[in-house]
């Protein structure tokens, strides 16, 4: 993932239960590393940058000072046993402070709030295998994204903890006159928290899902099987949360 303050010059890796963070401006064959472990901990660090590079990592402290770049992390948090099993993945809502979400290989997807991490705000537990990535829509949070090892994508609503829980506000000149007369027919009821679709194009383990960063109804899911599948929201879920 590209660092997404700044110029620009920095990438951010996973691979091999390794943190590497990569910056352009330097030698692209090194890396400063942080290692993960089988963790099924969360841990969340604030990353500031000093003014004195450290030399040394600090073992003691909780810190680790990059030698290179000058960094220091410092824990904020940490939520032990946010999962039965090893934590894939987490993503944090963009829209709403505090709200984060983390899957893992006991095939659950977790919502916290950072504020008190000693339970989850909600769990969804609609796949059968590892769950190895989750991904809030960026535009409307209640939207989130799973892939699985059961070889499933699934979309799910959860409004109650989005930052858009009584629906979203739009002008009239954002509908076009069709949707403007199904705004008319339609009738509208309050939406609840919900799976809306599962996806089943995949013969393999879904890894990655991702929203596009153009179209907030857009999104892609790559697995295993080396396919690389593209979906839309479904059109009535598109006009219960516009209209």
């Amino acid at each position: 993932m590209w660092e997404p303050m700044g110029d620009g010059k920095k990438i951010i890796s996973l691979a091999d239960n390794n943190i590497l963070l990569w910056d352009l401006q330097e030698s692209s064959a090194k890396a400063v590393f942080h290692s993960l472990g089988r963790e099924r901990t969360i841990k969340i660090y604030f990353r500031k940058m000093e003014s004195t590079p450290q030399l040394y990592p600090d073992c003691h402290s909780q810190r680790y000072h990059c030698p290179r770049l000058g960094y220091t992390e410092h824990e904020i948090y940490c939520i032990e046993n946010a999962h039965g099993q090893l934590v894939r993945d987490l993503d944090f809502n963009p829209n709403k402070q505090y709200y984060l979400a983390s899957c893992g290989d006991d095939c659950k997807v977790k919502f916290w709030d950072t504020r008190n991490v000693t339970e989850p705000v909600k769990t969804l537990e609609e796949h059968s295998h590892w769950v190895w990535n989750v991904r809030y829509n960026h535009s409307h949070d209640q939207l989130i994204l799973t892939g699985s090892s059961d070889s499933r994508v699934i979309l799910s609503n959860m409004v109650s903890i989005s930052s858009e829980p009584f629906g979203h506000m739009v002008d009239d000149d954002e509908l076009s006159d069709q949707e403007d007369q199904h705004q008319e027919d339609k009738i509208k009821e309050p939406l609840q928290d919900s799976v809306i679709a599962t996806y089943e194009e995949h013969e393999d383990s879904v890894y990655a899902v991702e929203w596009s960063s153009a179209d907030p109804w857009l999104f892609a899911s790559l697995s295993y099987d080396g396919r690389l599948v593209i979906n839309r929201v479904p059109r009535a879920l598109k006009y219960h949360i516009l209209l």
